[in-house]
């Protein structure tokens, strides 16, 4: 029943370095590491890591807002296009005012709309208020030569919006077309709408006509015809998820929903970095006591489990870095807690090793049956807990749910530890029990 260890024991060597050098900070007293970000390009897909820890509101400081969206004369599905259209309007408006890992979501609250904004690191609040509180403004522009181009250079071109507006747009959705089944972006305009329309496109015939929502162009489709009708499509190399964007961003202007403010808070920095203080100071008595523990009821094998839950500590700062998680008071509890989670599935395996071996059984054949037997009950108790972190986080964003960011915070970190705990627990220290057996 004995198996070759060297294999695995590479494996978790080679993790084990990739996860320390991304896990370590760039700057140490002694070392340089100048680690380069990680930009890797999928045609109009961009991964982009800078391989820092991220902090949220209550860590890092910042501004948190409550707005009130004006929904009650929308009926339902246009409440719902008008609620993704607002979020990702303010998204793109947090974006340009250079706000990195803001938080953006919707609340109900007692048959209210609201939308939540958390900008970390942000405490004058009147610029990003305003920014913010903005209705959306969705205009279609003409490309046109500047008037007063020098004689003898190249024409400069420039966008002179028309009359045709967000105002004139009844819905916008994607569609599939008929022939290959390409996605694209619907459009559905009012009768006056339409009239603008079939004038501007008659005009534009094989120009191209943008579309602007907040100043930034959001599609620049090319007119093929004159266009006549209440109905007009844009068409292109759309991936679904482009044409949904879109579509969206049209609805923004389309249905263009204010705003009130109802809340604005805003957390200073000397308050989170207390937090982390007590945070780190309470992680590090608790995890020595859990290794002191295991040292003392299970020896030499405690000494093995303290190693895998180094290690976990490791991988899991690695994993926050890579994914990024973005680390808030609630995550550091749900860290905390899956550290005590890490050891558990060792309890578990060195206790029927302990059974095993009052049978007389060998040690190599009392520890490779502790883990077979011990398995059932350790994918089970991680299984509920794995499904409890996947209720509380509401991924799917389900109203009947909690949709709070600190318990969706809390709930991921303790999700990525119990996997995590996973692999060290059974991978690694059954791996390392192995070479040290033999």
């Amino acid at each position: 029943m004995y198996k070759n260890p060297l294999k695995s024991v590479l494996i978790i060597l080679v993790i084990t370095f990739v996860s320390l050098l991304i896990a370590l900070p760039n700057k140490l007293p002694f070392i340089n590491l100048e680690k380069q970000p990680l930009n890797i390009k999928f045609g109009n897909i961009e991964i982009f890591r800078d391989f820092e820890l991220k902090l949220g509101l209550d860590l890092v400081g910042g501004s948190h807002f409550v707005f009130e969206a004006k929904t009650d004369e929308l009926s339902g599905v246009e409440k719902e296009n008008a609620l993704a259209g607002l979020v990702e309007v303010i998204s793109q408006r947090i974006n340009l005012f250079g706000v990195s890992e803001a938080n953006v979501q919707t609340a109900s609250f007692e048959g209210r709309d609201r939308i939540i904004v958390e900008l970390p690191g942000v405490t004058d609040t009147s610029e990003a208020k305003n920014l913010i509180g903005k209705t959306a403004s969705l205009v279609f522009a003409e490309v046109q030569t500047a008037p007063d181009t020098p004689e003898g250079e190249e024409a400069t071109e420039i966008l002179v919006p028309t009359e045709l507006t967000g105002a004139d747009i009844s819905s916008s959705q994607v569609v599939f077309s008929e022939v290959d089944g390409s996605p694209g972006v619907g459009i559905e305009f009012t009768p006056e709408g339409a009239k603008k329309f079939e004038t501007i496109t008659e005009a534009n015939v094989g120009k191209v006509l943008p579309i602007i929502l907040d100043g930034q162009v959001i599609s620049a489709p090319v007119v093929q015809e004159k266009i006549i009708g209440t109905s007009a499509q844009i068409t292109g190399n759309f991936t679904i998820e482009t044409a949904r964007e879109i579509s969206i961003q049209i609805n923004a202007g389309a249905l263009p929903v204010s705003i009130e403010l109802l809340e604005e808070r805003t957390i200073g920095p000397s308050l989170g970095q207390a937090s982390i203080d007590k945070s780190v100071r309470a992680g590090l008595v608790g995890v020595a006591i859990v290794m002191i523990f295991m040292v003392l009821v299970y020896r030499k094998l405690g000494l093995v489990a303290n190693i895998g839950l180094i290690l976990f500590g490791i991988y899991t700062l690695a994993l926050y870095k890579l994914v990024p998680v973005v680390l808030t008071l609630p995550g550091i509890a749900g860290f905390l807690l899956s550290v005590g989670m890490a050891v558990d599935s060792n309890i578990l395996i060195f206790e029927r090793f302990r059974e095993e071996r009052a049978k007389k059984a060998s040690v190599a054949f009392s520890l490779e049956t502790a883990f077979g037997r011990a398995w059932d009950s350790i994918r089970d108790a991680n299984i509920a807990t794995l499904m409890t972190a996947f209720v509380l986080a509401n991924p799917f964003g389900w109203s009947f749910l909690h949709t709070s960011g600190p318990v969706r915070g809390f709930a991921v970190t303790l999700a990525l530890g119990i996997l995590i705990s996973l692999f060290t627990g059974v991978f690694v220290s059954r791996n390392l029990l192995r070479l040290f057996i033999k």
